[in-house]
């Protein structure tokens, strides 16, 4: 088992000494997270020279040791078995960009299959039906967006999306209804909004996520801002970061809440203090899909200089290693972090930077729930005149929005120098909002159709794209969505919300981008069959996951409801949960406390006439 293949640092083969930084090296860790401490170094397979940094040329060197010792797969068997390894092979994606006017010029339908596929690396994929009309997914790292930017985004909704715009899980804005030939007009638009597509979709580092009020939270540890920022440059800058094995998602975050959820991403960068020293500790493996992970402690503790060149190494490390481009199944870090287990990956992380990492035995946890709903007074004074600055996280239901809605916040947030930030719950936050502005935010949220003070179960909900834009959606969850959470308010009223909190996750389709494993209420998108045999849109519940205080991957308790009945199932299934609770127990907790069995039961109780 490779689990047990586990060689210890001090007995590092002799092949690989060699490529160790000694004592006498300059090449330290520290110039490796200078962003001036790069030189040219010719990329292999690739006509261009592109700057490294030392820490790349040592782990990339390293990884590529380690991988041709472990028994790799051929390169023949690679693209025999993996047709996207193959299409990767045959023509960079990277390079399609360039192609775009000429794409644009032709008829969507000639346009060969391998090359709509290319364009996922820079975040366009056909909307449904495939007519010509593309999703185009623009990335803000760090959730992070400046009013001229918002407002950019806003106006290219207006003039190509028709004012619709979608706020996602990994804090990207998404645009509809672009068609193929405005593709190359609205491509410079948003490059000169200083935002870019690359990397959307594909092989690739997918947007960087962090807390949105980083900077601002006086709970926060300390800001790492600058960090996601510079690793979002390196990792789009990189071409090899464009052909790694399948996607990879990364979160760098201090809040003590935790509410990036590293708990589901590849690589999480999480807040942690030693010895008077504030830096990272680092989580692993964690991914949903069909085969959902939580992602495992390495037990290091890594200061901030160091957190660019450990993620360099995972990545070097995973990319290089061909068994996870046979299968795109299998093509996940989640696998290999399975595969090796966190104790061999630490070590090869190791042995790329050419030194041990500082132990951190302490199993980390988020202190509580905060989705940063409401208005908080931010730390320190940034306001112009010197007085309180405030933030204000305003819920959106089903995360969508309309492009004249960022249009007229651009305008309202100019006025004042606050920014605009999405958050992974597919809400925003308006920063630095001067004390004697806040009644007029407000006033100005309310006119938009949204407040602070709406009922949490709006700010708690996250749907998918679904159904009708998404390809691979059997249902259309933002709708459903809606429609669930208005017959609870309904049936409950909105002030039991602030006193009990319900995440309602929903999903078209099973590749969980609305997360509903770890949902309190997991909903994926199926198609159920009525007692006459015909077909209609359904979904399997998903009980007893979480993350936080009690991370968990949820079970498919329920299978195959009729869309139309959901609302009933979940009703009495919230209504079992306040007659049942037990002193300060939460929705999850109650689940796994009643079992299975008894879920079941309370789902399929009948529901009384004066709910239908």
């Amino acid at each position: 088992m490779l689990r047990n293949e586990v060689v210890a640092y001090q007995a590092l083969p002799d092949e690989l000494v060699g490529f160790f930084p000694t004592a006498k090296d300059k090449r330290s860790n520290e110039t490796c997270f200078a962003s001036k401490a790069e030189k040219p170094c010719e990329v292999k397979g690739m006509a261009e020279k592109v700057a490294l940094r030392p820490c790349q040329e040592i782990a990339r060197a390293i990884a590529e040791a380690l991988a041709a010792m472990d028994n790799q797969p051929s390169d023949e068997l690679v693209l025999k078995r993996n047709y996207i390894e193959r299409l990767k092979r045959e023509k960079n994606p990277e390079a399609i960009v360039a192609e775009l006017p000429q794409l644009a010029s032709c008829d969507y339908q000639a346009i060969p299959e391998d090359d709509i596929v290319r364009l996922h690396w820079w975040g366009i994929f056909h909307d449904k039906p495939k007519v010509g009309y593309f999703c185009l997914r623009i990335k803000c790292p760090g959730g992070i967006v400046k009013p001229a930017q918002l407002r950019g985004v806003g106006e290219l909704s207006v003039s190509y999306g028709q004012n619709y715009v979608e706020l996602t899980t990994r804090q990207n804005f998404q645009l509809h209804h672009v068609h193929l030939t405005q593709l190359p007009e609205v491509f410079d638009r948003i490059h000169a909004l200083g935002l870019t597509t690359k990397g959307g979709c594909g092989d690739t580092v997918r947007n960087i996520t962090g807390c949105p009020v980083a900077g601002l939270d006086p709970h926060e540890l300390f800001d790492p801002t600058p960090i996601i920022l510079e690793a979002a440059q390196l990792f789009d800058s990189t071409p090899e970061y464009s052909d790694l094995p399948r996607k990879h998602k990364i979160t760098i975050s201090t809040c003590p809440f935790w509410c990036t959820a590293p708990e589901i991403n590849c690589v999480a960068l999480v807040g942690a203090a030693k010895d008077g020293r504030k830096g990272f500790t680092v989580l692993v493996g964690g991914g949903l899909a069909s085969t959902p992970r939580l992602a495992k402690p390495l037990g290091v503790f890594i200061e901030p200089q160091d957190a660019i060149p450990v993620m360099v190494a995972i990545l070097e490390l995973w990319r290089t290693n061909k068994r996870y481009r046979v299968s795109r199944v299998k093509a996940r870090f989640k696998f290999m972090v399975d595969d090796y287990g966190p104790e061999r990956i630490r070590q090869m992380i190791e042995q790329a930077l050419g030194r041990k990492l500082e132990d951190y035995p302490e199993t980390p946890r988020p202190v509580g729930f905060n989705n940063h709903m409401g208005i908080h007074e931010q730390k320190g004074r940034g306001a112009r005149d010197g007085g309180r600055v405030y933030y204000i996280g305003v819920p959106v239901l089903a995360g969508q929005m309309k492009g004249t809605d960022l249009m007229a916040l651009a305008d309202w947030l100019e006025s004042f120098g606050g920014d605009f930030r999405i958050t992974r719950q597919q809400n925003f936050i308006l920063t630095n909002v001067p004390e004697s502005k806040l009644d007029d935010t407000i006033a100005l949220l309310r006119e938009l159709g949204y407040s602070p003070f709406t009922c949490p179960l709006v700010a708690n909900g996250i749907a998918c794209t679904g159904d009708p834009f998404c390809n691979y959606a059997v249902t259309n969850a933002k709708g459903h969505l809606k429609e669930v959470i208005a017959h609870l308010r309904s049936v409950f009223g909105d002030e039991i919300w602030k006193q009990i909190r319900l995440t309602l996750h929903m999903n078209g389709c099973p590749h969980a981008c609305a997360q509903h494993w770890v949902g309190d209420i997991g909903l994926q998108g199926t198609a159920a069959t009525l007692p006459d045999g015909t077909k209609q849109e359904g979904f399997d519940i998903i009980l007893g996951g979480g993350i936080g205080e009690l991370p968990r991957i949820g079970r498919q308790v329920i299978r195959r409801v009729p869309a139309h009945e959901v609302k009933f199932v979940v009703e009495r299934l919230v209504q079992a949960y306040l007659q049942e609770r037990q002193d300060g127990e939460t929705f999850q907790q109650w689940c796994l406390r009643v079992g299975d069995e008894h879920l079941r039961a309370v789902a399929a109780a009948p529901v009384a006439l004066a709910h239908r």
